[in-house]
């Protein structure tokens, strides 16, 4: 295992196309929910708690090996919105490209061949995860930091928050990060069964109504 391998795949500036998509902040934004850097933590703990840990689930599975097949269908019945489903579909297919270049391996090429149109992120997370040689709490890691990270960088920039509050705003989760991560690899290793499938509503909904939007800054 190659702890530098975890913290490429974690870097923001991989080039998995996430820099596109706000996780749900910039239709926070516009219905006032989030003002500020307390805003900013309340939604992103929200956020980790609920699609966070789902979503760190299904890669630690995926690094585990398990079917992707039944792992892509776990992941449509944990996203209700068809406009999520498509941005994770979106986000799979740049986090393949990325991960293929990466870390060449047959699990990515399999993975690829099955889903042509491509599969969830977080299930090709994992399988690069496997692929660079990590484990399932890697893989949960990463989707647990990339849950917060990335509405934390679009906020940044939505509302010319500043930086050094938004970085705090994660140290300040990181507590909750690391539990989140373990308690989604535990729940990996008892299989797809076992997978948690917290949801987030209001996330759902406001996913739907961003879609319609004619003009915005983020994809998702």
């Amino acid at each position: 295992m190659s702890r530098t391998a975890l913290l490429v795949l974690a870097d923001g500036r991989f080039p998995a196309g996430g820099h596109a998509h706000s996780g749900g902040a910039e239709a926070a934004v516009r219905a006032g929910r989030i003002k500020d850097a307390a805003d900013l933590a309340a939604f992103c703990r929200g956020r980790l708690h609920t699609t966070g840990l789902t979503s760190a689930a299904l890669a630690a599975c995926a690094a585990l090996g398990h079917d992707p097949v039944e792992l892509d269908a776990a992941a449509d019945a944990r996203t209700p919105s068809p406009a999520l489903r498509a941005a994770a579909r979106r986000l799979g297919r740049q986090m393949m490209r990325a991960a293929r270049a990466t870390w060449p391996h047959p699990v990515l090429d399999a993975l690829a061949a099955l889903f042509p149109r491509g599969t969830h992120q977080p299930v090709v997370l994992g399988t690069a995860a496997r692929a660079a040689g990590l484990g399932a709490e890697d893989a949960a890691h990463c989707v647990a930091y990339e849950t917060i990270s990335g509405p934390a960088t679009a906020a940044v920039r939505l509302l010319s928050l500043d930086p050094f509050q938004a970085t705090a705003v994660l140290a300040h989760l990181a507590p909750e990060t690391d539990d989140v991560a373990a308690r989604a690899a535990a729940a990996a290793r008892d299989g797809v069964d076992a997978l948690p499938a917290a949801s987030a509503p209001l996330l759902e909904i406001t996913a739907e109504e961003h879609a319609a939007w004619p003009v915005r800054l983020f994809a998702s």
